[in-house]
């Protein structure tokens, strides 16, 4: 707290004026933070082309935000704030999950998705993946970077659901995506 209040150049007593205590100011800072990735996320689907390069996109969203270092946020959270993480994982998929379910949707609608898909356990299974490829106990940070586990389970998610049209479109992006 005396880090905080000396950067914003404000007394403690100050900034307990506004927060009970560090893990109510962490708390709404984690849940700011959620709330500005959903966002960001919510434009990412209004500007891609197809829901291919909306998953690579909103990748690189994220990963803004999720950094390779024991500094981490989502380290933090998951070390010292137990509760405030789970929050925001339940938080993770009625947010998420939605959007995520509207792009299989319009996948399948513009023929780059197979047809065959279920929506709702294919959206669950690939919240539960990026949820899996975050954990630092199943991925320690030494051992796993974040991008590199981000671009593997994507392209792993994408061929698993794409049909030969978005298959020529996953390795049309994915060249040019590579090429950047």
């Amino acid at each position: 707290m005396d880090d905080v209040a000396n950067a914003m150049a404000i007394s403690k007593k100050t900034l307990y004026t506004h927060f009970e205590n560090k893990e109510q100011l962490v708390r709404e800072s984690a849940n700011f933070v959620f709330d500005c990735v959903c966002s960001e996320i919510e434009e990412i689907k209004l500007k891609a082309a197809h829901p291919i390069e909306e998953l690579y996109s909103v990748k690189s969203a994220v990963l803004k935000y999720l950094q390779n270092e024991s500094l981490s946020p989502t380290y933090q959270l998951q070390k010292f704030y137990p509760e405030i993480y789970s929050n925001l994982r339940d938080q993770e998929y009625s947010r998420f999950g939605v959007m995520v379910q509207s792009s299989l949707r319009l996948g399948i609608e513009t023929g780059l998705f197979r047809p065959n898909i279920n929506v709702d356990f294919v959206s669950r299974l690939y919240m539960n993946g990026m949820r899996g490829i975050r954990d630092i106990d199943i991925f320690p940070i030494a051992q796993f970077d974040i991008n590199t586990l981000f671009e593997n389970y994507l392209e792993y998610h994408a061929r698993a659901i794409v049909t030969p049209k978005g298959l020529r479109v996953l390795n049309e992006f994915i060249g040019t995506s590579e090429q950047k």
